[in-house]
């Protein structure tokens, strides 16, 4: 089990044992859940941020195919002339595609590779979402006097009886209304 499950797990029977001595005390504790999934896919900002990764990962992939298609090239070339050329210049035209191909490997490595500039673009930009999703939290959690919120895409929540409530909608909601008064500012 990797660490990140072992602490979920230990937060959630942690959270388990400290609601049955909160109920034996005489308290009752309030737990919400949210999906982040959903709030993701119908946040409008969150929306804007995703289109942005999109178009840029595409361009990434046009160049990538582009260099795979003049690796292609070549590799034909080389074919087409191989029985023409002397063995150096075969050597030459072998040492050519290996650098492409190395060029390209490591534009991969560069873009999609662990930490690359896709993770870094996508950290850089959902940072704010992210700020802004836990001050609506933060906000839901004092305001309703909810003593936990899980997030059930995480994995967090072992079991969510029918009548938790589902705190997405209402994250959603205050979400827009900060969207809406941004815009309205920005005018």
């Amino acid at each position: 089990m990797n660490s990140m499950k072992k602490v979920t797990w230990i937060a959630t029977i942690a959270v388990l044992i400290l609601g049955v001595f909160s109920l034996r005390a005489g308290a009752q504790l309030k737990i919400g859940y949210i999906n982040s999934d959903r709030i993701l896919r119908e946040y409008k900002e969150a929306q804007d941020v995703q289109k942005q990764l999109d178009a840029k990962n595409q361009e990434w992939q046009r160049q990538a195919q582009q260099m795979q298609q003049e690796i292609q090239e070549k590799q034909r070339q080389l074919e087409s002339q191989s029985l023409l050329l002397s063995e150096e210049k075969k050597a030459e035209k072998q040492r050519e595609i290996q650098e492409l191909i190395n060029k390209f490997q490591q534009f991969q490595l560069e873009k999609w590779g662990q930490n690359g500039e896709a993770f870094r673009l996508q950290q850089e930009l959902m940072r704010p979402i992210f700020d802004r999703i836990n001050e609506v939290l933060q906000k839901i959690g004092k305001e309703e006097g909810f003593d936990y919120i899980f997030d059930s895409v995480a994995g967090n929540i072992v079991y969510a009886a029918p009548d938790q409530p589902d705190l997405t909608d209402r994250v959603l909601e205050e979400l827009n209304k900060g969207v809406s008064t941004a815009k309205g500012k920005k005018k």
